[in-house]
């Protein structure tokens, strides 16, 4: 079973070369998909000297977000199952070893990593529990961790989902979506250290998410 790791990557170049190199050393069969996000610190070249066998690149020529370039990634991903790596060292791709057992076992087909988020500031630690709550008590659902990176699945229900959130919000809209069309999500304990330097995620953030979690509250999976 193929894993496609799809990595956004928007102005990393102090941690790219390490993230490429701390996934592609995963024990799976997988290919990276590598989207420049149209950064302006020098990674665009630093990522193409990393394409090879297993390492596509791919470019956006205006700064477009984290979701579209998980759309784009999706359209060049070819495994069976695909997830999403950020490309600052918070999370640690060892861990996909672990997560897709239980796809590869026929055990589930969307499995989310959850963190401790005692590293995190107290400001994000709250934020990323109150959307956890909320959407728990949007969806009737039981998760933990409903922002996590790690959400790893089946390609062909990753491609179902018809993503259209553009940036951070696409986080909400991928589980509003996997839960109203009612897909079990498997969870599992995941490393996590959080970054406070060349962070890109804020506290201001949760709005579009929240705006997202109502949005997507009636969608229904398209026929």
């Amino acid at each position: 079973m193929r894993l496609s790791i799809l990595m956004p990557v928007y102005n990393e170049a102090p941690t790219i070369v390490a993230a490429v190199a701390r996934t592609r050393a995963v024990p799976l069969d997988h290919e990276i998909v590598l989207i420049n996000d149209a950064s302006s610190d020098g990674t665009r070249a630093i990522v193409d000297g990393l394409a090879a066998a297993g390492v596509t690149v791919l470019h956006h020529p205006e700064n477009r977000g984290k979701g579209a370039a998980i759309r784009t990634g999706l359209c060049a991903a070819s495994g069976e199952v695909v997830v999403i790596q950020d490309a600052d060292l918070e999370y640690d791709p060892a861990d996909f070893v672990r997560l897709i057992a239980p796809i590869a076992e026929g055990r589930a087909a969307v499995v989310y990593g959850v963190r401790s988020l005692h590293s995190q500031q107290l400001h994000m630690r709250v934020g990323n529990k109150f959307l956890t709550g909320l959407t728990n008590v949007m969806y009737g659902a039981r998760l933990q961790d409903m922002e996590t990176c790690y959400k790893m699945m089946r390609r062909d229900i990753a491609v179902s989902l018809d993503l259209e959130c553009r940036r951070f919000d696409v986080e909400a809209e991928i589980t509003a979506k996997l839960l109203r069309a009612r897909h079990a999500i498997h969870q599992m304990p995941i490393s996590y250290t959080a970054r406070h330097e060349n962070k890109k995620l804020s506290p201001l953030d949760g709005w579009p998410a929240l705006r997202a979690l109502w949005r997507y509250r009636r969608w229904n999976k398209p026929v």
